[in-house]
């Protein structure tokens, strides 16, 4: 009798262990150009993301975007599959709707890269150098 029961949740089983994907997290740093009002606008957008930008996330296989800031800095943590390619990720994104690529031209005229990037460059990688706690 136990062996039909174990045998009847095998296909539960199977499918729980393999939905547990394993995930990424990468943290980026960017800054937003000087002056209060572009912060706000900068705000104001990220309050009202358009639509077709998180389906494009979705879309491209982001897991999780979480922005946070201090004063113009910018901070920016995703999820993503492990190994997953973030170059080819966000090249899908933007070519599933154009308002995606339209919506990071537009963020890209409020940001510039924080002291130490490249001329040009944006959004730089933060890399992790401390960890206290278990996983």
């Amino acid at each position: 009798m136990r062996l039909c029961m174990l045998l009847a949740l095998a296909p539960v089983l199977l499918l729980l262990s393999c939905s547990r994907e394993r995930l990424m997290e990468k943290v980026f740093v960017v800054q937003i150009k000087a002056g209060e009002d572009k912060l706000k606008e900068y705000l104001e957008y990220h309050r009202a993301v358009w639509p077709e930008v998180e389906q494009g996330f979705e879309k491209a296989g982001y897991r999780q975007i979480r922005l946070l800031r201090s004063q113009h800095t910018v901070v920016m943590i995703i999820k993503v599959p492990e190994g997953a390619d973030l170059e080819a990720m966000g090249k899908e994104a933007e070519a599933y709707n154009p308002r995606c690529a339209e919506w990071n031209r537009l963020m890209s005229g409020y940001q510039e890269g924080v002291p130490g990037t490249a001329p040009g460059q944006t959004w730089t990688v933060a890399e992790p150098f401390y960890l206290f706690g278990r996983e």
